[in-house]
């Protein structure tokens, strides 16, 4: 038996501020597009940037900020995941509803806000396209650079550091071509674009959402910078600690690899894919695999589910809608509402509770051992045989009959095999 190492996760940088502290500072970044999601949700307004003339006066106005400050406010409020736009109407975000009372929801919407300084503060037009997404990929180890000096950095230093980087990204996007190439043609080159220009740009935008602060001829980050810093750090070593290939993997694919591990080492897992994806698109690929035909994907999306936490909340609420997600999404809002697991099962009606019995089967017989299904008996609520047997015909599950016909083919006792078929068979053929 093989052990897996993994990397350790880096340790918060010493004087970081406890999260309470980082969260009242993110809040007040944040203060003002806050105010202006919480005035657009009220009132609906139509959504789509730049807000019409008549909603953005109404705005200024209500909130007295000026019409640049509300089209500030309103990019970051969607930048930082307080507003979604439906249409034409804006409604609140999860965040917006949470922020008040939830430390990790308003950090969550400080670092998407972070991760998006380039849009908070667009590049220069006279700045061509290639050099500004060289330069906003190497921003990260400009980052580094700051947090491992602790303090204020001269200028000179991060520019040279930057226009290292944007050389060895030019180096590691070369081809070398095989075999004698033609002479290229003579073309006219774009002129260079300025590295203290782009310096500059990158450090502005990086202090318009209040990670940095800017001196006289030096930069410094803030408490918030170095956390956010950190948690990318953080989050590259969790994704480290995935098997080879398995971050890469689909939803369905990872969790069919995840199925045959313990639970500690599943969650492992499931951290570990959503830490190298965007957590909107996660949490819809997760619930795209629940409403597919396989019952244990279905199980396993919703554990991934738990590991997400809070951002998959307004999701997970929408799909309780869904008759064959309702049993999952209900038993994953309970617990997330601080229900203990064991009892969450009470949420349950007997009718959902007897169709959950049913997918687990079907999970089982797809994927199990014959006496797990025999043992998943002893898991109904029913209590009888006879009476589970009466339930589950009603309910109306799309794999009731494979479901019985597994079951009876399993059982030993022939006589409740045999009461089993016929159920399987009054099912199939429609009879009571």
């Amino acid at each position: 038996m093989t052990t897996r190492r993994t990397r350790p996760a880096p340790r918060p940088p010493e004087g970081t501020p406890p999260r309470s502290e980082l969260a009242r500072q993110a809040r007040t970044v944040l203060a003002d597009a806050v105010r202006i999601a919480r005035w657009a949700a009220d009132g609906a307004i139509p959504g789509a940037p730049p807000l019409a003339a008549q909603a953005l006066e109404r705005a200024a106005t209500a909130l007295e900020l000026s019409p640049a400050q509300i089209r500030s406010g309103w990019d970051r409020a969607r930048l930082a995941g307080l507003v979604e736009l439906h249409g034409d109407t804006a409604r609140p975000g999860w965040r917006l509803r949470a922020w008040d009372r939830d430390d990790s929801a308003v950090l969550r919407g400080w670092v998407a806000l972070f991760d998006a300084w380039s849009l908070v503060h667009p590049a220069p037009e006279d700045i061509e396209s290639t050099a500004v997404a060289e330069a906003v990929e190497a921003v990260p180890q400009v980052l580094s650079l700051l947090q491992l000096s602790a303090g204020p950095v001269t200028v000179p230093a991060l520019l040279d550091l930057l226009g290292q980087r944007v050389a060895e990204l030019r180096e590691e996007r070369c081809e070398v071509p095989y075999g004698p190439q033609p002479l290229p043609a003579p073309a006219e080159s774009a002129p260079p674009a300025d590295p203290a220009a782009l310096l500059d740009w990158a450090l502005e935008g990086l202090a318009a959402v209040g990670a940095l602060t800017l001196g006289t001829g030096h930069a410094t980050l803030t408490p918030l910078g170095n956390w956010a810093v950190w948690v990318k750090l953080e989050q590259i070593c969790v994704a480290a600690q995935s098997p080879a290939g398995n971050i890469e993997q689909s939803a369905a694919d990872m969790l069919l690899g995840c199925a045959r591990l313990t639970p500690g080492p599943a969650r492992d897992e499931y951290r570990a894919w959503l830490a190298a994806r965007p957590v909107g698109s996660a949490v819809a690929e997760l619930l795209a695999v629940a409403r597919g035909e396989d019952a244990l994907l279905r199980g396993l999306a919703f554990e991934a589910l738990r590991v997400v936490g809070a951002p998959a909340e307004p999701e997970v609420r929408a799909v309780a809608a869904d008759p064959s997600l309702r049993p999952y999404a209900l038993l994953w809002l309970a617990e997330y509402d601080g229900a203990d697991p064991e009892d969450a099962q009470d949420v349950l009606s007997r009718e959902e509770a007897t169709w959950l019995w049913v997918d687990t089967a079907a999970a089982v017989a797809d994927h199990g051992e014959t006496g797990l299904l025999v043992r998943h008996l002893d898991s109904a609520v029913q209590g009888t045989v006879p009476a589970l047997l009466d339930e589950v015909r009603a309910v109306g599950h799309p794999r009731t009959v494979q479901v019985l016909v597994a079951l009876a083919a399993a059982h030993p006792d022939p006589a409740l095999a045999k009461a089993v078929r016929r159920a399987a068979f009054q099912v199939h053929t429609g009879g009571a």
